[in-house]
């Protein structure tokens, strides 16, 4: 044969090949109940992503959340209108290829990622994006070129840097009476219609942090857009990042939503940036789960919550906090909706367990029209004691006895029966009380340093 032969019988064998698709691992769609969809023919690990075919054009994306022999237990990330039985399931990602007969093994290495990785990085600031990734403003496509897995795991404790440096919010209460520290992890506990969104809000605006993830997970979708445009505003917009899962979404999505607002912070801590991290609702996050694992045949355990459910949630907020010495953090702010105000919800008691303090917002003071509504009685912030000085908590101590002594006797006063002069501690918190609720008060555009606020609290004792 001639090389010009050769030459053409190549090109023939190229173009040959090019129209040959490449083996595919694929399953059947069986069943659909519920939430949870089965599928048989595949045999593949948690986590691992799928597509599944709707007849005609287009696809489901579903992820693998169990299985039961050869049955896989799916979880939908859309809507499955339009699914039938026998549809084809195809893996996103094809599974490693049998080792062949009489060759060497290749050597063992660590098992591949098989988390689903979403875009990173400075693109992302200002920008308002789902669980997915995908822009739902109308600023056009993020253009990132990073991308950082959802699955990342918590650093090692003894990498981390303790928590030694204070991180201003602009909440006079907060950086007086409960210091938040830099890589501190907190949640903010209150019931619906407390003032919550707003004084979220104001710390987004605020805060001495230099980028905001904020993460809105199975709130009402009119919600997203009062917060974006209302409390986060322009200021905070711009150096902010907004992951948006609303309740409408598949609890798939709600779980996602909030990784990948952690995988973000953690992106950025990486860079050595501080960053603020709020996420709006811890609860929402952990009801997902709950639906999840409920679906596929897990049994509650506790007022309807299955014990996947407090497992997930630790492994969350550990992501957050310092990075390791001289290098960025994540300062994290949960909410945790008190369902009717009851401060021992099972989930509001298992976080108040995994977090570094938490702040209680009174129904009480929000009706009485005293905003922020943080009762300083039930709120504590655990690492107080290492940021501020000893005149300091002092201070702070001194304050909280005079208002829970006026407030323990707060109905006697109100009906005339306590005669002044039998309890000198009370006396002076009577004096004393206006000043003590003047300070606690904040009006929505007022900012409050951390420098003002602790020589206001000093100046209320006498203090220089």
């Amino acid at each position: 044969m001639s090389v010009s032969d050769l030459s053409r019988f190549l090109v023939d064998c190229r173009e040959h090949i090019s129209d040959v698709r490449p083996w595919q691992t694929s399953g059947r769609l069986t069943r659909i109940n519920g939430l949870v969809m089965e599928a048989s023919g595949l045999k593949l690990p948690l986590g691992s992503g799928c597509l599944i075919q709707i007849p005609g054009d287009g696809t489901v994306e579903a992820e693998v959340v169990g299985f039961a022999g050869d049955r896989l237990y799916m979880m939908p990330a859309e809507d499955v209108y339009g699914l039938s039985p026998g549809a084809l399931v195809i893996p996103m990602e094809l599974p490693a290829a049998p080792p062949v007969p009489g060759q060497a093994s290749p050597p063992r290495r660590r098992a591949p990622d098989r988390a689903k990785h979403l875009p990173v990085g400075d693109e992302l600031l200002g920008r308002v994006v789902d669980g997915n990734g995908r822009p739902l403003d109308s600023l056009g496509p993020l253009n990132s070129k990073e991308t950082r897995s959802l699955a990342s795991r918590p650093l090692n404790p003894l990498l981390r840097e303790p928590i030694r440096h204070t991180m201003d919010v602009g909440i006079r209460a907060i950086n007086a009476l409960l210091t938040v520290g830099r890589g501190q992890r907190l949640g903010l506990f209150s019931g619906s219609g407390v003032g919550k969104s707003v004084l979220l809000g104001m710390m987004a605006r605020y805060t001495e942090a230099d980028v905001i993830v904020v993460g809105l997970i199975g709130e009402r979708g009119r919600e997203v857009k009062e917060f974006i445009e209302l409390n986060l505003g322009e200021e905070g917009r711009a150096r902010s990042v907004v992951v948006a899962a609303p309740a409408d979404v598949s609890p798939l999505m709600r779980l996602q939503g909030a990784a990948y607002a952690t995988s973000i912070a953690e992106h950025f801590r990486d860079q050595g940036k501080h960053v603020l991290l709020i996420m709006d609702s811890l609860t929402r996050y952990a009801m997902a789960q709950r639906e999840i694992a409920l679906a596929i045949g897990e049994p509650p355990v506790t007022r309807g919550y299955p014990p996947s459910v407090f497992a997930r949630l630790p492994q969350l907020v550990e992501r957050a906090g310092n990075g390791p010495t001289g290098g960025g953090s994540v300062t994290a702010f949960y909410t945790v909706l008190t369902e009717g105000d009851d401060q021992q919800d099972p989930i509001a008691d298992s976080a108040r367990a995994i977090l570094d303090g938490h702040i209680v917002l009174n129904r009480l003071l929000a009706d009485a029209g005293h905003y922020p509504a943080i009762d300083i009685e039930q709120s504590i912030s655990r690492v107080m004691t290492n940021l501020v000085a000893a005149d300091h908590l002092e201070q702070v101590r001194h304050f909280k006895q005079l208002y829970s002594r006026y407030q323990r006797a707060r109905d006697l006063i109100a009906v005339g029966a306590y005669s002044a002069g039998s309890d000198p501690l009370l006396d002076r918190a009577i004096m004393m009380n206006p000043k003590l609720e003047s300070f606690l008060a904040q009006q929505i555009n007022e900012r409050a340093d951390s420098n003002s606020s602790r020589k206001r609290l000093a100046e209320l004792f006498g203090g220089a």
